[in-house]
């Protein structure tokens, strides 16, 4: 099917913006006259096949970790992970076996990897947010194999609208902004991997988008990321005019220098969420009040031996003396498992590990893992002066929240929790009494409360945060917070929308921790509407329909 010459599609909008160009399509295969020329490889043996398999995956997945080594925050991040998944020892055995059993290596590679998309699909959750990853790297390895350039992202003569299905994080974390003025996809969610890294790149992005991949290459594209809304073909000059205009909006939202309040001083925490040290001193020079998130899992994905309290206590110190007076750091405990298996902490073999034993619920078989990266957040602490924030993930009962508070506070710092489980949003008055503070994680939250997986194409309209569910549950936990006197944050996707910002602070969140490139849209936004505006908005996103009516209502009340 051909799109209409001039037309308007609309998908979810994830990163603000106004850009236009050309379209670009990814190339995503092979060719498959390279694949057809070279056949079964004509090895000697099954140990030669597998030696030219070995080559294959260490040059694509040492392409990962340079391309890893030169990014920050989560665009390292799904790259070391993606690099870990091509060296997968799992995946490897099945290759061998599929050779062994006569089959082309190409051949083998495909099997194999279709053998570990059905488990990961069947599994849900975030291990099915793998799938375009694992994809990505049999496009590679096969690439490697039959002697071509890896696929990807082809270099653009003028800068251009990136359109693709979907995009690995190995496409995405080195577009470079000047050439590449949008991205669209037909699948994904605000939750994928594309959204994520296109947040930090500051690229204007809209995902979910039916019928993007049908337009012929260099067709004129308006991609707004502000609406969803994608203009197939149109008026050049009037889109220059609306592009000049989005371009200067934004350049005025990048001198917002804080601190975050309303226009009526309401103030307003905004946070940074980092990895590791590298990513908090970047964010400490943006106009945050410290971290929201600091994602400690990310420092061990490659560890195969669990560190001591010692040896994590200089990882997290690292991040502690990024920050100083008046700024505090909330470290967030192992979130191990389903898509982010560590080596010393994961339980192999779960049949659905996203709803299996992954963040605190791996400390109830092994209490020492969570004991010894307190006792290493204590002398990190000590170490730094900072103030530390402590608080666990995947909690779902009081019960739990009352044992790890407990734990935090013998070590002299102060306990709070993930709100990720409906459950612990329902019941988040109670949490309070036993807690010093509430995280909300939209991300899981969205997925959970709506029983939908991120990466479902058919439905991401589902996996959107601005669902009235969702925002319902933000609200119950928000309102709990404001009785208790206590702080509840948001750390998920969600707090990095400058729109959903001002609804959620109406709903009584105080803090909100993105990426720090969103900063400065949001904390701008905020100074621009007064709280009761903001409580108009959180009404107006609590009483729509769906995701898209409660975007256009909160847009039509603070424009």
């Amino acid at each position: 099917m051909t799109t209409p010459a001039h037309s308007v599609l609309r998908g979810t909008p994830v990163v603000p913006g106004v850009a236009a160009g050309p379209a670009l399509l990814v190339r995503g295969e092979v060719s498959p006259d390279a694949i057809a020329r070279f056949g079964d490889g004509d090895f000697a043996d099954a140990d030669a096949a597998m030696a030219a398999y070995d080559d294959a995956v260490a040059a694509v997945a040492d392409g990962f970790a340079r391309k890893a080594d030169q990014a920050t925050g989560p665009a390292a991040e799904v790259l070391t992970a993606s690099a870990g998944l091509a060296r997968d020892k799992g995946l490897r055995g099945a290759v061998s076996k599929n050779v062994a059993a006569g089959q082309g290596l190409v051949t083998a590679v495909d099997g194999a990897v279709e053998q570990f998309v059905t488990i990961f699909t069947n599994m849900g959750g975030l291990m099915a947010e793998r799938v375009t990853d694992l994809e990505d790297i049999e496009r590679r390895v096969v690439a490697h194999l039959v002697g071509e350039p890896e696929p990807g992202v082809p270099t653009p003569a003028e800068p251009s609208v990136l359109i693709a299905e979907d995009l690995a994080p190995s496409d995405t974390s080195g577009l470079d902004p000047a050439l590449i003025t949008a991205l669209v996809t037909e699948r994904g969610g605000a939750t994928s991997h594309t959204a994520i890294i296109a947040r930090q790149l500051g690229i204007p992005c809209v995902v979910g988008t039916a019928g993007i991949t049908d337009v012929g290459r260099g067709t004129f594209l308006v991609v707004d990321g502000e609406s969803g809304e994608v203009e197939v073909g149109g008026d050049p000059a009037e889109a220059q005019r609306r592009v000049e205009a989005s371009r200067a909006a934004r350049e005025e939202l990048a001198r917002w220098s804080g601190p975050a309040s309303t226009s009526d001083g309401i103030p307003v925490k905004l946070l940074a969420n980092v990895a590791d040290g590298p990513s908090a001193v970047q964010a400490s020079a943006e106009p945050v009040q410290g971290v929201g998130l600091f994602r400690t899992e990310l420092c061990f994905l490659n560890a195969t031996d669990e560190p001591s309290a010692e040896e994590q206590a200089d990882i997290y110190a690292s991040v502690l003396g990024a920050f100083g007076e008046g700024q505090h750091v909330v470290i967030r405990t192992l979130d191990a498992g389903s898509d982010k298996p560590i080596a010393f902490a994961t339980l192999p073999g779960e049949e659905n590990p996203a709803l299996g034993v992954r963040g605190l619920r791996l400390s109830f078989g092994n209490p020492g893992l969570m004991d010894r990266q307190l006792d290493g957040i204590r002398i990190a602490a000590e170490r730094t002066g900072t103030e530390t924030w402590v608080m666990a993930p995947m909690v779902a009962t009081v019960a739990e929240a009352a044992d790890f508070a407990e734990k935090v506070r013998a070590r002299g710092l102060k306990p709070g929790i993930m709100v990720e489980i409906p459950s612990a949003a329902l019941l988040a008055h109670r949490m309070l009494e036993v807690v010093d503070f509430l995280s909300i994680g939209t991300n899981d939250l969205t997925q959970y409360a709506m029983a939908a997986d991120r990466m479902a194409t058919d439905l991401a309209h589902l996996t959107d945060p601005w669902q009235p569910a969702v925002l319902q549950l933000i609200a119950i936990t928000a309102e709990a917070g404001k009785q208790a006197g206590k702080s509840v944050g948001v750390c998920g996707e969600a707090a990095a929308d400058p729109l959903l910002a001002c609804a959620l602070v109406g709903m009584g969140v105080t803090s909100l921790s993105m990426a720090a490139r969103a900063v400065r849209p949001v904390g701008a936004q905020l100074s621009r509407v007064s709280m009761d505006t903001c409580e108009a908005a959180a009404e107006a996103a609590l009483g729509a329909s769906d995701p898209m009516a409660g975007r256009d209502a909160v847009r039509a009340l603070l424009h």
